[in-house]
């Protein structure tokens, strides 16, 4: 089946997007590229059985437990697409997921910062992680999740040199922004968002968002259109 090329969307995503027809199309382009299906099609436990690169990917990490795999999800309207780990930290691989037939791969990473998992982030990420990163040119972006309940832990921050170390482009997003008052939320945000304008590597946008209540999907799913094929 041959697909049809994408319509042009306003460049720079949702950051750039100044005019309110600029943002519209995008949440539009968002909304019919995770209308199509979405498929889990690979496992890789080492470097040598990655899959082969063929379009545009997205890696989402973060911390276990910071809500990954509920993201997923609610991204993609399916309630089992990524299986949610009843022991946090204990998923060692890459798990790769097509998005519209080639438009876009989306890719599970494990989580980091789980104590019962191991001791450091870099024990965490060793091997696999790492090299996965470094290496994969189709690889557009990196959503580096937070939770919006608690403080950046060291672990985030290693994440984010990690990243850097990388040279992979990054962006926060803040998880499960409906269990926390309005008050907490914007004293999180300014932290999080002093703590991007110090880092290069980093997306000026943060994005929020709540899986249980759809907070910020459709603005995700705009964000990601625009790295789509």
């Amino acid at each position: 089946m041959t697909i049809p090329p994408a319509a042009p969307l306003p460049a720079g995503g949702l950051a750039e997007a100044k005019l309110e027809e600029d943002r519209a199309a995008l949440i539009e382009a968002g909304r019919l590229l995770f209308a199509r299906p979405c498929t889990f099609f690979y496992a890789s436990q080492s470097i040598d059985q990655l899959p082969p690169m063929r379009g545009p990917e997205i890696a989402f990490c973060g911390r276990s437990n910071v809500g990954k795999s509920s993201l997923l999800n609610a991204l993609t309207g399916q309630k089992a697409l990524a299986r949610v780990s009843v022991t946090p930290g204990r998923t060692r691989q890459l798990n790769f997921f097509d998005l519209g037939e080639g438009r876009l791969t989306l890719v599970d990473m494990p989580g980091y910062g789980y104590a019962k998992a191991s001791k450091t982030l870099k024990e965490d990420w060793q091997g696999l992680m790492f090299d996965f990163l470094r290496g994969r040119p189709t690889l557009r972006r990196v959503l580096l999740l937070m939770d919006a309940r608690v403080e950046t832990k060291p672990a985030d921050r290693a994440a984010m040199d990690l990243l850097a170390d990388a040279a992979v482009a990054y962006q926060i997003v803040v998880t499960k922004v409906d269990d926390v008052k309005p008050p907490q939320l914007k004293k999180r945000l300014a932290e999080i968002e002093a703590l991007v304008k110090k880092r290069t590597a980093a997306h000026p946008l943060v994005m929020v968002t709540s899986s249980e209540k759809g907070t910020g999907i459709p603005e995700l799913r705009a964000e990601l259109a625009g790295l789509a094929a």
